[in-house]
């Protein structure tokens, strides 16, 4: 038997799966708790807290000590990682770490009798990371548009954004230039780990590069323009591009104490948003998948290259092939559950009594939840805004507000790719919620599919080390672990609604942007 290993280096905790390819199953998995099973880092919801709110970042050590304590879980737990024939990794997107000269030969002779993080701590050139969360580089931002404009959209898929990796770079560079000039390569958050484990500085992907707004995506190449006026020197800092299904090296002899095979080959390591489209099976152009969690995205495999005219959708690399597009809403989660607890409800009126007692359009209430900042589109503010009398409504009429209006945004926000979706595959936490899988359904006139995918970007790292490896194509291993166990149609006599709905709500999110 061979098995491949996929690891996930998320916001909130690391998570592997090892998975059987021929047989199509799940043959271990683990995963570590930043804030509950590493307490020492300070950091309950995988970031350090900071005084100014617009600053997220999270300490690389922490992402070290939970790759030693994910391994050791599944080596005490007798998983077969003796048996792995690859490995593939995911990392949490536009997160950034900084290191020094002494980087490249600590990796390189890491001793096994100490732990990553002890060893790795000379290397950091900046101790905190920052990470997708963080958005304190507006100014950055106006000064990357101001410089480059339209083309900065046009050639790196996306326009200037906070947590990308290019205004974060450029932040670093001017308030602490002694750290910057100290600095011998930046890596992301993927190919800092993925180096890590083959003991050599690895390359990025095309997905995972695409994330930084320094990548032509024409080229697959780092602008040099971009990036020297991101920072003095930066281009020659920086790791090179290679495509997705390359193999880059081999684990290094440290791993060995878990049981892992010196030498295992080692597929480039990608950003968690690439990795969950491939783990949730949706590599080809024509379904889309919506993931539900913390923050909700939208994303698709694309069948030709465009962008999104209003500069809220991206494009990065598909792992499968060609591009993909993607779309984040912050007030994903947490708005879902603010609304819930002002009404003073439990998940299942939530999920089911509240729908039951409303219809479809719910009357033509329509909210935005701005819970918190929202960057789909920009705005900069917290605070919910309604079309109705919130303090007047029914807990029921709240809830299928939020709901109804969290649908349609979706829908509006994906028009840009060109493509009528008939298919969608949905994921994450809000997945359960059988309510939310019919509203979806009916807002989008699509079948909703839900898939026994747990830790898709995990998954889909383990599946992309088996396909790069020569284990099966991606369609084959498609079909043996994400073929959909639950469909939602949508209702008969809905679109009309849902169309009416669409339009209110597009002049509703007008007014406010």
């Amino acid at each position: 038997m061979k098995c491949y290993l996929g690891l996930d280096a998320g916001t909130q905790s690391l998570k592997a799966v090892l998975i059987n390819a021929a047989a199509g199953e799940v043959v271990a998995s683990a995963s570590v708790n930043f804030g509950r099973e590493l307490p020492q880092y300070q950091s309950p919801n995988g970031f350090v807290p900071d005084s100014d709110p617009t600053v997220r970042q999270a300490d690389p050590l922490m992402w070290l000590d939970a790759l030693d304590l994910v391994l050791e879980k599944l080596s005490n737990a007798g998983a077969p990682l003796q048996l792995v024939a690859g490995i593939s990794g995911s990392g949490q997107q536009h997160g950034s770490v900084y290191l020094n000269g002494r980087f490249a030969p600590i990796i390189g002779a890491l001793d096994p009798e100490r732990p990553l993080s002890g060893q790795l701590a000379p290397a950091l050139s900046r101790r905190l990371a920052p990470i997708w969360m963080d958005h304190s580089t507006t100014p950055e931002c106006a000064e990357l548009t101001a410089r480059f404009g339209e083309r900065l959209r046009n050639e790196t898929g996306s326009p200037a954004i906070e947590r990308f990796t290019a205004a974060q770079i450029r932040r670093f560079a001017r308030i602490d230039p002694e750290d910057w000039n100290a600095t011998a390569a930046v890596h992301l958050v993927s190919s800092f780990l993925g180096s890590v484990l083959c003991g050599a500085a690895l390359p990025v992907d095309c997905g995972d590069g695409a994330g930084m707004n320094l990548l032509d995506l024409s080229t697959r190449k780092f602008d040099p323009l971009i990036a020297e006026f991101c920072a003095p020197g930066l281009a020659g800092r920086l790791p090179e591009v290679v495509p997705d299904d390359r193999i880059v090296g081999g684990s290094a002899p440290y791993f060995a104490r878990y049981g892992i095979p010196t030498g295992t080959p080692v597929v480039v390591f990608s950003g968690d948003n690439p990795n969950s489209l491939i783990g949730v099976g949706g590599g080809r152009p024509g379904v889309a998948v919506v993931s539900l969690g913390t923050s909700d995205t939208f994303f698709a495999a694309m069948p030709d290259f465009r962008t999104d005219p209003d500069g809220c959708g991206h494009v990065f690399g598909n792992p499968a092939g060609g591009f993909m597009s993607l779309i984040c809403f912050a007030n994903g989660s947490l708005a879902r559950d603010t609304v819930r607890r002002q009404c003073g409800a439990d998940w299942d009126f939530f999920d089911r009594t509240a729908l039951e007692l409303t219809a479809p359009g719910n009357g033509g209430r329509l909210m935005l939840p701005y819970f918190v900042p929202e960057c789909t589109p920009p705005v900069g503010t917290a605070g919910a805004v309604y079309n109705f009398d919130a303090g007047a409504a029914a807990p029921a009429e709240l809830i299928r507000a939020v709901l109804e209006s969290q649908a349609l945004r979706m829908r509006l926000h994906s028009q840009w790719q060109g493509e009528t979706f008939r298919r969608l595959r949905i994921t994450g936490g809000a997945s359960g919620s059988v309510g939310f899988r019919q509203i979806l359904a009916d807002v989008f006139e699509a079948t909703v599919e839900s898939i026994a995918v747990a830790d898709s970007a995990a998954l889909g790292a383990a599946l992309r080390a088996a396909a790069a490896i020569g284990a099966a194509t991606f369609e084959e291993l498609w079909e043996k672990f994400c073929s959909p166990v639950e469909t939602v149609a949508p209702r008969a006599g809905t679109a009309p609604v849902y169309r009416r709905a669409l339009r209110e709500f597009a002049v509703l999110e007008r007014s406010v942007s």
